[in-house]
């Protein structure tokens, strides 16, 4: 043997290099490249529940610090510090928005999210709304980008809330109703569908 040591990922480690590595705001996940290492037994649920080894992690603050190195390459969902990436499993959205605002009427509205995680954002043309059905049973997934790639289910009540403010909107001849956010429009059905 060569002498070289094999470490294997853990959670304890990747959240201790990212304590000795975080300065203020997020870190610049975007640019670090560091080598594949594994992946780590840690899934995200659908509703926002993070679990390391099948087990809820119930430290939001260190639920908070994970969120904060998490990118996605592809399809696919990493932990990324400067010096290890690990891959993780995500059940649908990393993220989960629990909660929103709405200042302003019409065009000039601004709606913004609030996450699991504590990000807030406004959904816009650069952190778009969106809006998925299921072929076989018509509900709908609504999702607001955070950042780079990575987007939040709106849960239910959020998402009740979000139709009250819904108006209709001609896009390309069809009618759409949906909402408007920082002067973008975000179509959540065509008026024609609606019962």
């Amino acid at each position: 043997m060569s002498g070289q040591m094999i470490v294997t990922p853990s959670a304890e480690g990747i959240a201790a290099s990212v304590r000795a590595a975080k300065g203020k705001g997020l870190p610049p996940v975007h640019l670090w490249n560091p080598p594949f290492c594994g992946d780590l037994d840690m899934r995200i649920a659908r509703d926002g529940t993070w679990f390391y080894q099948g087990t809820p992690i119930g430290r939001p603050g260190l639920v908070r610090l994970f969120s904060t190195i998490l990118r996605k390459d592809g399809d696919q969902y990493f932990l990324v510090t400067p010096v290890e990436k690990v891959g993780i499993t995500v059940d649908d959205a990393p993220f989960l928005a629990v909660d929103f605002d709405a200042g302003g009427e019409g065009k000039a509205q601004k709606l913004t999210f609030h996450t699991n995680v504590g990000d807030s954002v406004i959904a816009g043309p650069e952190t778009p709304l969106r809006f998925v059905r299921d072929p076989d049973t018509g509900e709908p997934s609504p999702y607001v980008m955070v950042r780079a790639g990575l987007e939040a289910l709106i849960d239910r009540k959020s998402f009740y809330r979000l139709v009250d403010l819904g108006t209709d909107h001609v896009v390309d001849g069809v009618t759409w109703f949906g909402v408007w956010s920082d002067g973008a429009f975000f179509g959540i059905i065509p008026s024609a569908e609606l019962p």
